[in-house]
């Protein structure tokens, strides 16, 4: 017999997305606390779970440099998925939720001249060093970055689904230069995986230089993605988030939300018993 679970905490909205999730294993591959926390502040705690996957998926081979942290967040979907399964078939998890968050270098508004003739953006992940935190800080000052998390969802099916399935979802929006992108079903024999990715934009103030070094200094930034935390002293760098604020903390609550309401509404069996 398997384990009881509810990771549905009372003050969770009694939505039709969310009342599928009681009494369900749903599972967060990852250590951050900060998308703990944002989970739980959205009324879920999820299992934490981190996964083992390496995160060294290369650059290069990403046409759209967009779906580089959706394919990170799929791979750590699927590794702590498959690892549970092995682990204890008979307590599979029903949802795994893997995330991967990267900063992008020189992000334009999407309407700007610039952007449409082709601007080279650089993958920033998490520093390695203070002196590594140091260059970063010192490319964004002044200018525009792209936060991007991608979320991958993986979910327990009976059996793969052999119907057709849309290249896009309705949840797909944008308002003015941030976005939210889904992506296609993959589907593989005993899960599915739906991925999205969220695009924010954060303006960095022209920050003189002993602020930088400061900030470095204080190593804050070195566990981020940028080098900098949006929600502690790296906000001194800060003049401006365009797009969702959760988003550049880690994790884009509200889209993963409206994701699964989306599949509840188009999905009949999704995380049915």
């Amino acid at each position: 017999m398997s384990a009881k679970h509810n990771a549905v905490l009372p003050n969770a909205l009694k939505t039709a997305a969310v009342q599928k999730l009681v009494g369900k294993r749903i599972i967060l591959a990852s250590a951050s606390p900060r998308r703990k926390d944002i989970l739980q502040n959205l009324g879920l705690a999820p299992e934490i779970i981190p996964s083992t996957f390496g995160e060294n998926l290369p650059v290069s081979s990403f046409e759209d440099i967009h779906e580089y942290p959706v394919a990170t967040a799929t791979h750590k979907a699927v590794e702590v998925y498959e690892r549970l399964v092995s682990e204890n078939p008979d307590d599979a998890p029903d949802l795994v939720i893997g995330a991967d968050t990267v900063v992008l270098t020189h992000a334009l508004p999407a309407n700007s001249v610039e952007m449409e003739l082709g601007t080279t953006q650089e993958l920033l992940e998490k520093p390695v060093s203070k002196e590594d935190n140091l260059r970063m800080l010192l490319d964004l000052n002044g200018g525009v970055c792209e936060v991007v998390t991608g979320v991958s969802l993986g979910a327990f099916v009976s059996s793969v689904s052999t119907k057709p399935v849309a290249n896009r979802s309705h949840l797909d929006s944008t308002h003015g230069s941030f976005a939210v992108v889904v992506y296609p079903v993959l589907s593989a024999p005993g899960y599915e995986i739906r991925s999205l990715d969220e695009r924010t934009l954060v303006y960095f103030a022209d920050n003189p230089a002993e602020v930088l070094n400061a900030y470095a200094e204080s190593g804050e930034g070195i566990d981020r993605a940028g080098g900098f935390a949006v929600q502690g002293l790296g906000n001194l760098l800060i003049r401006k988030v365009d797009g969702d604020y959760s988003n550049v903390v880690g994790f884009p609550g509200a889209s993963f939300f409206k994701l699964l309401d989306v599949l509840v509404e188009e999905e009949e069996d999704f995380l049915g018993i």
